[in-house]
């Protein structure tokens, strides 16, 4: 297809042709929502932790273009309250709880009102009563709850909006990082940038501080131990290497602490839209063109009518399953954070009403009640986040090891009214003191299956010794140190340097926080909740001292085979915080609650009282959200600011000659054919097709037409949507017309001469189309763009791949990408890029188009439908996870922290709206995200921290739900107890995503010795602190033994390795994959894992679902380990790879691989047949597990012993020597060097 002229139209049938008469402009159809979307704006916020009072929010105009995440106009009659029918239900059908029995008092609901992005005259009107009664849940056991409210929605300001900085630390990466820094920071004098001036004296570049620091003058790695070493600087010195992004000003902090709860000033809304952004309202209309009407083959010219839509089913009921009945209240769930603070703690006063009347910073209405006065209360995104909950079927690398066997509790006898220190219970897993025995007895345990002590009304008794005074339990709390009982595996000193099997026989665990068991019981899977120490340092001088990396990992929207789905119209939040209500907070008595983050005391709303689990009324503690730490809430529509939108999915292809050689339409279109119907929606879904070379192609497949219709525009230079109320169609209504396209799709540009791409003009095109919805937008691109806005030239130089020195160009050539990835992400638009490219594209730059648009990158380099077919079944199995897995729209995120802890620095895709709110247009279960945490206030008051994050998301169904993980660590005072609490695994993951900011903002160099100085810093710190052993090994804690082996296979990964001929796009597809990834995926990206599989036996086998998994030991990732006897799997999180030695077993090459000796083996082997022998059973079952619940396909290599495509196998054997790198055993001399100079 040539090219067309300017200013053309062209109408295209498939394949009959019919003219059409073009005329006006079309695309002044498209109207575009004002105000949502945007920007907000800046407000000032008290900067007490998470106890300011609200701030009030001034309305925006209708048409206001920073006006989204504003709320608009609800409200909430008065309901009466009625007895739940009591009936029993048959198993399997779902139990719902849309009444609250009648009660000692009732409050009636109030008018709860608010200003927003919506016109008066379409204001929500929902009863605030109105049950959720039937939806789809995406999990097999879900456990619903539904409670009536009675009490008015409130806003309250955001938790953690302590600075006004600019949203974007550099050009590449979003990235938070604050300049106000503790006061013991040795970082904070440092700027941030390597042209720094030196310092008075030479110190030690270092990767840990997370704060503030600059580049002075780094000592690069040195080479192998042939050479001498470099001489390094003093040991006494903190490092200059810091991971935060530079440019970012000092920024006053216009915050005024309120720890008693006093009302803060109303908060002044500034205008801080500095992205600007261009409103699709008026649009000019298009140059008049001849409008050119061809015939194209492909499709059935005739064929039956458009089948009638279908109408949406119902979604079934689900039952509560029996054994949730049966739950009764985890004993810490009433007190627990009683013992995390002896800090003044505020009281409800009649400031109450007037801080209600204020609004949060995040948009939306908040439906939280948290005290029994109910006033009109605007409500925000500030309510929304979402759980986690511990997932018995997660990956056992990222698990917690099992629980030892709980400690015999005593008899149970009358709580004494004053405590008893002689009886003291130990609220830690050691070395801790105990909590008192009326709290030991307060509730029955989780599932024991004991009635309910009283059922119906308990009536409101105080609980004089179950909650004890703070004075009380501070003081049996007191003394938190590791010192006072036996010395933990974790501290054992290990000698790196003589101990050369330190990689474990079996996956690493999560390492369990020292908390009492019931509290193990209760927190957060580290599967979707974890933190780089698990025992937090009471003061940043502390943590300064241990020179490690704090910060959390996170997985907020995985899939979950058990998830807790509560219906119910009040949720209960911190008046002051905002915090949802935990295992972790305490009950001061029946009406009252104390937060675990603010330290503020709440009234408990009287819908809360009743327990829709036991049936039961007056135990509040027994609720399902004081019993579990991850939950998902059904949002009422106080929490939308418009109307829940369709799913709405659009896809815009290459068509150029390139794309079409590689042969992609034809893998995407079948895929696309067999999941048309799995794609995630309901009866409302909509789709659209685009197509583009050097024009741009649309597609009107709207119901009533006999075939697609093709719309050709040629002017890329003022890309305008010919019709686009029609190029979003039904998928219900017209799928057969669908149908019909991507049948035709492969074949309809077989001939075309057409090399030049015009992405950016396309995509310019797909961002107008989906302003009004929002949606997900799938590109699929396969060379540099080379037309119109957003063009390319090529930058990498094949030459410099091998380079020891510069790596150049890891950052965008243009800000187009990152411009229009924020205009989608201001529109609730995601863009998902799909590489499929042989040769250089500048994946850095046109990775920002997904990065800042909360989108996902996926690259098939070499890409090639015939010659490459390992790429071409990876392609195909990625798309069939990416079109059938779960999605979230219209997305936002918190994380909130305990006063005294801040957040500084994020990591993963997404755009950061305010200092602590991150904007996901889409959320996916794929997803992983990173903070940076700093000790801004001495936590000496307390014994215990939390964590919470909130995922507000509109389901693919059309439900606003709040999915909230709650974390709970115990604060330390020593040195040794820090070290006894790494998550090496978290601290490592946390090190490589802040080693991808410095390698953008500075240089890969400087990357890499920060990381090898974090090694060195901290096992010095160690060494010369807490080991008493001698100076001249290399002494680590057994917590921290495998940490040089990772920060070693991190510096040879595709991201950071020099002297390997790495293209310049595989290593930025790897940065890209370490800032996204979540835990238990990127550590196999980073250190893989070896298996021997020609000895499998079931000895040690799990059984999963039907059949048996065996479970080999882990291997060493050395060519020692590898016998030329042998068959070996690697399992690198992406590829696999089985390694045959030349001198293998030939029955075992003859049961697995189907060949009847070495010699036989195709050099390009990708699949292991179904045989039916025990061995081949044995070694697809065992593959075909590691395989599953993977976001990306693995694609399998065999790969024979000296044959030319060993090389890349070879490259992951991490403790190997090569010409370029050290062996991990030269690391390690290396690493005691420069902690001896």
């Amino acid at each position: 297809m040539g090219t067309m002229p300017k200013n053309e139209v062209t109408f295209l049938l498939i394949p009959v042709s019919i003219c059409f008469s073009f005329s006006g402009p079309a695309q002044n159809q498209m109207q575009v929502p004002s105000g949502y979307g945007l920007y907000p704006q800046n407000y000032v916020a008290p900067s007490g932790h998470y106890s300011q009072g609200p701030g009030k929010m001034t309305s925006l105009p209708l048409d206001s273009q920073s006006g989204d995440y504003y709320p608009g106009l609800y409200t909430v009659p008065t309901q009466n309250v009625v007895t739940p029918n009591t009936a029993s239900q048959q198993p399997g059908a779902q139990q719902m709880y849309g009444r609250v029995p009648p009660a000692p008092h009732v409050v009636g609901s109030a008018l709860g009102s608010f200003q927003g992005a919506m016109s008066s005259a379409s204001h929500l009107q929902t009863s605030a009563s109105q049950p959720y009664s039937s939806f789809v849940n995406h999990y097999n056991s879900p456990a619903m709850y539904s409670v009536n409210s009675s009490v008015a929605s409130q806003g309250l300001p955001s938790t953690c909006g302590h600075y006004a900085l600019s949203a974007v630390s550099n050009a590449s990466y979003p990235g938070v990082p604050y300049p106000s820094l503790p006061a013991g920071d040795p970082y904070r004098q440092q700027m941030l940038t390597s042209q720094s001036a030196l310092t008075v004296r030479p110190i030690r570049e270092s990767s840990l501080s997370g704060q503030n620091t600059a580049v002075s003058h780094p000592s690069p790695l040195p080479p192998p131990p042939s050479q001498q070493y470099q001489q390094q600087q003093s040991l006494s010195g903190y490092s200059t290497f810091s991971w935060s992004a530079p440019g970012l000003p000092s920024t006053q902090d216009n915050l005024i602490r309120n720890h008693t709860s006093q009302v803060a000033a109303n908060n002044n809304p500034t205008n801080t839209d500095s992205l600007s952004r261009s409103v699709m309202q008026n649009v000019q209309p298009p140059k008049s063109s001849p409008v050119v009407s061809t015939v194209l083959s492909g499709a059935s010219s005739t064929r039956p009518p458009p089948a009638a839509p279908r109408p949406a089913e119902p979604a079934a009921s689900v039952a509560q399953p029996p054994e949730l009945s049966q739950q009764k209240g985890m004993q810490y769930g009433e007190y627990v954070n009683n013992q995390a603070s002896s800090a003044p703690t505020p009281l409800s006063s009649t400031s109450d009403d007037e801080e209600e009347e204020e609004e949060d910073e995040e948009a939306g209405v908040d439906s939280s009640s948290t005290t029994s006065s109910a006033s009109p209360m605007p409500n925000s995104y500030d309510a929304l986040e979402g759980g986690s909950y511990p997932d018995m079927l997660s990956s056992s690398a990222s698990s917690p090891a099992p629980e030892p066997a709980p400690e015999p509790d005593p008899a149970p006898a009358p709580a004494p009214a004053v405590p008893q220190p002689s009886k003291l219970a130990k609220p830690f897993g050691y070395g801790y003191p105990a909590l008192q025995p009326g709290y030991q007895n307060a509730t029955t345990p989780l599932n024991s299956g004991v009635p309910p002590s009283s059922p119906g009304y308990s009536g409101f008794q105080q609980y004089a010794q179950q909650y004890p005074g703070m004075n009380q339990l501070s003081s049996s709390l007191g003394g938190l140190s590791l010192q006072s009982s036996s010395q933990p595996e974790s501290l054992r000193p290990v000698n790196l340097t003589q101990e050369r099997n330190i990689l474990p026989m079996t996956p690493v665990w999560a390492p369990v926080p020292n908390l009492n068991l019931d509290l193990r019981k209760l927190n957060c899977s580290p599967d979707s909740f974890r933190c780089t120490l698990t025992n937090i340092p009471q003061t940043q001088a502390l943590l300064n001292k241990a020179k490690l990396p704090l910060g959390l990992l996170l997985h907020p929207f995985r899939d979950l085979t058990q998830l807790p789905v509560i219906t119910s119209n009040t949720i209960v939040r911190c008046r002051s915080c905002r915090t949802y209500i935990n295992p972790f907070v305490s009950f001061i008595d029946q009406r009252r609650w104390k937060c675990n983050l603010c330290y503020r005391i709440n009234d408990v709303p009287e819908e809360f009282m009743y327990n829709p689990i036991t049936r039961s009324y007056g135990e509040p503690h027994k609720r399902p959200e004081v019993q579990n730490s991850t939950v998902e809430f059904i949002a009422s529509s106080d929490y939308m600011l418009r109307p829940p939108q369709p799913a709405v999915y659009l896809f815009v292809l290459d068509v150029s000659h390139n794309a079409v050689e590689a042969g992609y339409l034809t893998v995407l279109c079948q895929s696309l054919l067999e999941n048309l119907d799995k794609l995630p929606g309901d009866s409302r879904t909509r789709i659209g097709f685009m197509t583009f070379d050097s024009t741009i192609h649309f597609y009107n497949l709207q119901e009533g037409l006999s075939q697609p219709q093709m719309l050709i525009v040629s002017d890329i230079d003022d890309v305008f949507l010919p019709t686009p109320d029609s190029l979003l169609v039904n998928l219900h209504e017209s799928k057969e017309l669908i149908k019909d396209l991507l049948n035709a799709l492969p074949n309809m540009f077989t001939n075309t001469r057409e090399t030049h791409s015009a992405l950016g003009p396309a995509l310019q095109a797909a961002f107008k189309l989906m302003s009004p919805t929002g949606g997900r937008v799938s590109v699929f691109q396969t060379q540099l763009p080379s037309l119109g806005a957003g063009l390319l030239q090529s930058r990498e130089d094949p030459n410099q791949r091998s380079s020891t020195k510069v790596v150049q160009h890891l950052g965008p050539a243009t800000d187009f990408y990152k411009k229009l990835a924020l205009d989608c992400s201001g529109q609730q638009t995601a863009v998902d890029l799909f590489l499929l490219s042989s040769q250089y594209s500048d994946l850095a730059s046109l990775a920002c188009i997904s990065r800042y648009s909360a989108g996902c990158i996926y690259y098939y380099p070499s890409f090639h439908y015939m010659h490459n077919p390992s790429q071409a079944e990876k392609l195909q199995k990625d798309l069939k996870r990416y079109l059938t897995r779960k999605i979230g729209f219209e997305a936002v995120m918190r994380i909130r922290c305990t006063k005294g802890l801040s957040m500084h620095t994020f990591h993963g895709n997404f755009f950061v709206r305010s200092t602590d709110l991150l904007s996901l247009a889409n959320i996916n279960p794929d997803a992983g995200f990173a903070v940076q945490l700093s000790i801004e206030e001495s936590l000496t008051d307390t014994s215990l921290v939390c964590f919470q994050t909130a995922l507000l998301y509109t389901s693919s169904k059309g439900e606003r739900r709040i999915r909230v993980h709650t974390l709970c660590l115990p604060v330390v005072s020593s040195l040794a107890d820090v070290y006894a609490g790494v998550d090496v695994q978290a601290a490592i993951c946390l090190l490589a995503n802040m080693a991808v900011d410095r390698s953008i903002s500075s240089s890969l160099s400087d990357a890499r010795d920060a990381l090898v100085n974090a090694v060195v810093d901290s096992l010095s710190a160690y060494g010369s602190t807490v080991s008493n052993l001698q100076h001249s090994a290399l002494i680590a804690p057994s917590s921290l033994k495998l940490f040089p082996l990772y920060v070693l296979a991190l510096l040879k990964q595709k991201a950071f390795r020099t002297g390997t001929s790495t293209r310049l796009d595989d290593r930025v597809y790897a940065m890209c994959q370490i800032k996204c990834q979540p835990l238990v995926h990127l550590m196999k990206m980073i250190h893989p894992n070896l298996y021997r599989i020609d000895r499998l036996t079931d000895e040690g086998a799990i059984h999963v679902n039907d059949r048996v998994v065996p479970q080999p030991p882990l291997q060493k990732l050395s060519a020692e380990k590898l016998t030329r006897e042998g068959a070996f799997l690697m399992d690198c999180g992406s590829a696999f790879y089985i390694w045959i030695g030349k001198s293998c077993d030939n029955n075992f090459i003859e049961d697995v691989l189907g060949y009847p000796n070495f010699a036989s083996i195709p050099q390009k082997m990708t699949h292991l047949p179904e045989l039916d022998t025990l061995s081949s059973e044995r070694a697809r079952s065992f593959i075909t597990w590691l395989r599953d619940n993977r976001p990306l396909s693995p694609v399998l290599h065999v790969v024979k012993d000296e044959s030319p495509a060993k090389t890349e196998f070879f490259q992951h054997l991490i403790e190997d020597r090569t010409e370029a790198a050290f062996s991990y055993y030269e690391f390690l001399l290396h690493v005691q060097q420069q902690i001896c100079k």
